[in-house]
């Protein structure tokens, strides 16, 4: 049995990028990120809206760091290393069960302007490496829409690998759902 409160550690530097906790002031770049990129993220993320005001974007990113605060969900933004740009969002989300099990799922976007650099392989590969030596997490997983292909493709890239292909009748296509997964014991034989 793992703690069911953990202070969760706040940033991780990666090459390129650096991943953190969203704080109070960081609205104007998560609406600015956001916008610029509805039409890019619309498809598969179901929470995109054609425009997100920067009041808005301050409340939500309060309450990132609330529930952060509250180790109750772990919405990490994905900055330029002078943290004067919103690359994308990403974070350990508590779906798979509570925080005493040490499992967390990891989702991500990435801002249209950034897309195609690798940007995305790099910071799951970054989220696996800071999830395995400093959080608690025992098993990690990625989930995404079987027709977003560079998604599937980062998780691979990133040495997970597919442990479900799950039906979604809820999808007017019936599309599937993809699920990634990689324990800690499996992470050091990543490439």
């Amino acid at each position: 049995m793992y703690p069911e409160y953990v202070v969760a550690p706040d940033r991780f530097e990666g090459n390129s990028f650096l991943l953190r906790s969203y704080y109070p002031g960081d609205g104007p770049a998560l609406a600015e990120a956001v916008n610029g990129s509805y039409t890019h993220l619309r498809r598969f993320m179901t929470w995109s809206k054609p425009h997100t005001s920067v009041e808005e974007a301050e409340v939500l990113v309060r309450q990132f760091r609330g529930r952060y605060l509250l180790a109750e969900d772990f919405v990490i933004g994905i900055f330029d290393p002078t943290e004067h740009q919103l690359w994308g969002g990403t974070g350990f989300h508590l779906r798979l069960g509570p925080l005493s099990e040490a499992r967390a799922e990891i989702g991500m976007w990435i801002r249209a302007s950034e897309v195609g650099r690798g940007l995305g392989a790099a910071a799951l590969r970054g989220m696996i490496q800071w999830g395995f030596t400093v959080w608690p997490w025992q098993y990690l997983a990625w989930r995404c829409h079987s027709e977003n292909v560079a998604s599937a493709r980062t998780a691979l890239s990133a040495g997970m690998r597919l442990v479900e292909r799950r039906r979604d009748d809820r999808d007017e296509g019936r599309a599937d759902t993809l699920i990634f997964g990689m324990a800690r014991a499996e992470w050091r034989g990543a490439p």
